[in-house]
């Protein structure tokens, strides 16, 4: 797993190829946050493909893989249940390396419930 913290006001999609630095998936599936005509390309040359919904406002959609796209809702449900940790939902950390402990922490706690 590998993961960047960014600003709150920073947008995310930037940070979608340095995470894939070293990786070749097969596909990369976002949010339509992530829909950009350079993040498409530089994945499509890759070899990766890009399960990115257009954004409502583009002039001409791309197609993309709805039953793959649901399989999404999985990651989003994972994310509902960290913020349900207060620490987290909030920042009370001041250092990046311990709020990302925490993650770590609660990510745990959250996985050995469900075993």
């Amino acid at each position: 797993m590998r993961c960047r913290l960014t600003a709150g006001q920073r947008h995310d999609a930037p940070q979608a190829l340095p995470l894939l630095e070293g990786l070749t998936p097969a596909y990369l599936v976002a949010d339509r946050g992530y829909d950009s005509d350079p993040l498409v390309t530089a994945l499509t040359a890759r070899g990766t493909c890009a399960v990115i919904p257009p954004r409502r406002k583009r002039r001409h959609p791309r197609d993309y893989d709805v039953a793959r796209y649901a399989q999404r809702h999985s990651i989003e449900r994972l994310f509902s249940r960290l913020k349900r940790f207060r620490r987290v939902a909030t920042r009370y950390d001041k250092r990046d390396a311990h709020f990302l402990a925490f993650i770590q922490l609660a990510a745990i706690v959250l996985w050995l419930r469900d075993c």
